[in-house]
């Protein structure tokens, strides 16, 4: 399969099957595609549609399979970017709810517990995010634009909660508690921060749709 992301900061990936290739994406998740793709609405079991509307995501899954040549494309639900991953069986990742675009079959989806209950309550991520394995391609749908780090072993970021979105299984992520009262009264910036912990990439959004909604929230008249 050969892809092209597209369209900047509204983008778009446009996916280039030969025959006989397949590509996997949520229920309604295809934006435009040639006749000679054709879909199969799938379920997958009562276990892999419960994972999948627990992490956020729509219970059945839309297979396009190429009987000739063709282009499929997936565009971004929210400005920002789309972040192509390329899974080889020798590393997972994690990423927030709801990041899933679109897949190769060899790609596995699966739900990642948060295992301290500090990272699940205050974290900003949640106790439940998506794990990704296997083999084949993976697009995610980032907000806003993407910051990438590699941490050594040790090594830790420290983030305003909402902002991780990508992290390799090798990381690890906690809360850490904003030290100072005069800090938290009026630095504006919460309780907590996020911390993730190396070795392992991890990407960060700078523009989390949860605050920017917070923000646009503000300027919405309030009914009286």
């Amino acid at each position: 399969m050969k892809y092209k992301i597209i369209g900047g900061n509204f983008p778009a990936v446009r996916c280039l099957l030969d025959r006989g290739e397949a590509i996997i994406c949520e229920s309604g998740g295809m934006s435009w595609k040639d006749s000679s793709i054709k879909m199969e609405t799938k379920g997958g079991g009562a276990g892999k549609m419960f994972k999948r509307a627990f992490t956020g995501e729509s219970m059945f899954t839309n297979r396009y399979v190429a009987e000739a040549p063709g282009e499929i494309a997936f565009a971004s639900s929210f400005p920002g970017e789309i972040v192509a991953v390329k899974l080889d069986g020798s590393k997972s990742i994690v990423a927030q709810k709801s990041a899933f675009l679109a897949s190769e079959e060899g790609v596995q989806m699966d739900i990642f517990f948060q295992k301290k209950l500090g990272s699940g309550f205050f974290g900003g991520e949640g106790f439940i995010m998506q794990k990704f394995s296997g083999t084949g391609m993976v697009f995610l749908e980032v907000d806003g634009a993407t910051v990438t780090y590699e941490l050594g072993p040790g090594e830790s970021k420290s983030m305003d909660t909402g902002h991780l979105v990508i992290m390799e299984d090798t990381c690890t992520m906690d809360i850490e508690r904003i030290k100072g009262f005069k800090n938290v009264l009026l630095g504006g910036e919460g309780l907590f921060n996020t911390v993730v912990k190396g070795p392992g990439k991890i990407v960060i959004q700078t523009m989390p749709i949860a605050k920017t909604a917070q923000v646009l929230g503000t300027y919405i008249p309030k009914d009286k």
